[in-house]
């Protein structure tokens, strides 16, 4: 199955908080978005891997995408090396997304920093044809590079290079947030605390995308990082 536009993030429930209204927008137009979560979150705070892979897919069923995977990396200590590598490469050649989104290079959360490295490097060795992958039946892959590779803000305030508008799909978003009952605000959880389970977090993240849609002036906004230049060929389309 070939996609247009590839999510991949360190934790299940990163491609929720950051691009799921990006990602809903994406399939209004048509488009087809996959998504891959490198670790199975072994080292949350709350819940379990078993019960973070339900939450999983009821977020994919809410972002509407064709297919979700789980790398399986360890939560914590996976690195950006050749092993690494090596397993993502077939994903990334499996798929052949013209866009990858992706963690943000630099967050509160070492694995972020390190999932944007890992996916960067990745998506430029899956494009050597003297790298040699096979898929899952064991023939040979084609080699194949994502033309762009975005990073999505989360937690630090970095500035984004663009904002997409995301005001009709913010209630579908939030929606996807708490599909991980596990992981945020529940006043019936006997569950210890953690940095995102308390209400305030939510209010965050609300202000967050409001502050990103505010600076192009819309309700609400999920903002990107770009390590290439942008450029457009009509100015008009700009928001």
């Amino acid at each position: 199955m070939t996609v247009d536009v590839l999510a991949i993030a360190a934790h299940p429930d990163d491609i929720e908080m950051t691009c799921a209204g990006t990602i809903l927008s994406l399939v209004a137009q048509g488009k087809k978005v996959a998504g891959v979560d490198l670790t199975r979150g072994e080292l949350g705070t709350r819940g379990t891997p078993e019960i973070r892979a339900q939450e999983a897919a009821e977020g994919s069923r809410i972002m509407q995408l064709v297919a979700r995977e789980n790398m399986g990396f360890r939560d914590g200590f996976f690195r950006n090396d050749e092993e690494h590598q090596m397993a993502l490469i077939p994903i990334i050649r499996k798929y052949r997304p013209k866009i990858i989104l992706t963690n943000t290079p630099d967050d509160r959360h070492p694995d972020h920093g390190r999932a944007a490295e890992l996916v960067n490097d990745a998506c430029f060795y899956a494009g050597l044809r003297q790298i040699k992958t096979v898929d899952e039946d064991g023939q040979p892959q084609e080699a194949h590079r994502p033309i762009y590779v975005y990073n999505f803000v989360q937690d630090r305030w970095l500035k984004p290079d663009f904002i997409v508008d995301i005001t009709p799909y913010w209630n579908e978003k939030l929606a996807a947030i708490k599909a991980y009952k596990s992981q945020f605000f529940d006043p019936t959880s006997t569950e210890p605390q953690s940095y995102i389970s308390g209400e305030p977090f939510l209010k965050f993240l609300e202000s967050r995308t409001r502050e990103h849609g505010h600076m192009i002036g819309a309700e609400f906004g999920e903002g990107f990082i770009s390590r290439r230049m942008l450029g457009v060929q009509d100015l008009t389309v700009l928001v």
